[in-house]
């Protein structure tokens, strides 16, 4: 078991996703930032889908009761094992009675915890992703216990890697929405010209940004939207729809940014930039 010492400001347990119910309204959910959690799952030679912790800006204390290796990645946290300074994108090995704290976050805005062979909690509608009202919590909370396997024997193919985050990246991949054409001359000018700015109102269901780019009077009926999806309320302010976002709406979807964009998105915190690159 991984026992939580303190759960930080929002850690949930995640893995791909929950597919095939949004028909009921239930949310995709899953890691915000796949690319991280694809590395971390790669180096401890886990399936794509195993369960990882995601960390949201403050981060937890954590006790492993039994021996296994782990694998931190996305944003820093300053984490340390025992006191000892961890890197991001290395297997580590950890023992009975370790453990894992994290500090100063020092780029990007959520990390992510991975352990060999995943988290093993019970899977809701095929997914382990917290999400209330489906699972009974929507976050980890203090004194939590986490079932593992016990993995003392793991030998990794790769034991580290190299590699850059993306948290520098600004430029959003965008594709036209549904309701692209209402878009008037200048707020296509705004949209493709303009930098944002992400505002306090962001989470894992969507990030809104803080600039308007005008009003519309476009009025339909509520359709289909998906993580990623970029809708415009009628006073012009733009709505990036999440992991957790909701599988209908009303709101004109004006444009659908890309998985990769998704990713460099959920790194994104109050006051950062971005800007839309049309493809």
């Amino acid at each position: 078991m991984l026992k939580v010492l303190k759960a930080g400001f929002f850690t949930s347990i995640q893995d791909l996703g929950r597919f095939g119910y949004r028909n009921i309204g239930v949310p995709v959910s899953g890691f915000m930032d796949n690319a991280a959690v694809r590395k971390a799952n790669m180096l401890l030679n886990n399936d794509l889908d195993a369960a990882v912790l995601e960390i949201t800006m403050t981060g937890p204390e954590l006790e492993f009761e039994s021996p296994t290796y782990i694998c931190l990645s996305g944003a820093d946290l300053s984490s340390t094992l025992n006191g000892k300074t961890l890197e991001n994108y290395r297997v580590i090995k950890v023992s009975e009675g370790d453990i894992l704290s994290c500090g100063k976050l020092k780029n990007g805005f959520r990390s992510y915890l991975a352990i060999k062979d995943g988290f093993q909690t019970e899977k809701v509608l095929g997914s382990r992703s917290q999400y209330f009202p489906v699972t009974q919590k929507a976050s980890v909370q203090d004194w939590d216990e986490i079932p593992y396997k016990e993995t003392p024997d793991f030998k990794p193919t790769i034991s580290e890697i190299k590699t850059e985050g993306n948290f520098d990246l600004r430029s959003l991949e965008v594709y036209k929405g549904p309701e692209f054409s209402i878009l008037s001359v200048n707020q296509l000018a705004s949209l493709f010209k303009k930098t944002f700015t992400i505002s306090k109102e962001n989470n894992r269901m969507a990030y809104q940004i803080k600039e308007l780019i005008g009003k519309h009077k476009h009025s339909m009926l509520t359709s289909g939207t998906l993580p990623g999806t970029v809708q415009l309320t009628p006073a012009g302010r733009i709505i990036i729809l999440m992991k957790d976002g909701q599988t209908t709406g009303g709101y004109p979807r004006i444009l659908q940014i890309s998985n990769t964009s998704i990713s460099i998105l959920a790194q994104k915190r109050y006051r950062d930039t971005i800007s839309f690159k049309l493809i």
